[in-house]
């Protein structure tokens, strides 16, 4: 199960009209915990930033699933609350239970024509509760990092 984190990068940015701006722009991080998702996320935003930035929050996110796409268009993340119905085989009563999930999409018919692509296999009924577009910039999944002991120097 993936742990993330969603956390705000504070910097000033150029606008397209010359004048500079302070931003907060939020971006999801696949970490352990939150100092290794503060340390991810440095590392991955500072190739391209110009000047400071800080980091001014970190939470949790609760994410179930990541639905990507590799089109270039799709450029933004939809938060989608999904119902799963269950039926409680002693009672014969339906249970429903909710899990957020995380679509790319370059629009909401997208995000949920994707979403639907990625349930296909799925065998739990679900109804779609909400979609709802995010500031979410990119997301940054978990990738093991070299061991220092694989960097052998050459004799």
């Amino acid at each position: 199960m993936h742990e993330w984190f969603e956390t705000k990068i504070k910097y000033e940015k150029t606008l397209e009209n010359g004048a500079v701006k302070k931003v907060t722009e939020p971006y999801l991080v696949d970490a352990i915990s939150f100092t290794e998702a503060e340390k991810r996320i440095i590392e991955e935003v500072t190739p391209f930033m110009t000047g400071e930035f800080e980091v001014s929050d970190i939470k949790r996110a609760r994410y179930a699933e990541l639905f990507e796409t590799p089109e270039e268009s799709a450029d933004r993340w939809f938060k989608v609350k999904l119902v799963f119905i269950t039926l409680d085989e002693k009672s014969g009563a339906e249970k429903k239970t909710s899990q957020n999930v995380l679509v790319q999409a370059a629009d909401l018919r997208g995000a949920v024509k994707r979403l639907d692509e990625g349930m296909k296999d799925s065998m739990m009924d679900y109804t779609i509760a909400s979609v709802a577009e995010t500031q979410i910039v990119d997301v940054y999944k978990y990738r093991e990092a070299a061991p220092e002991f694989a960097k052998k120097s050459e004799d």
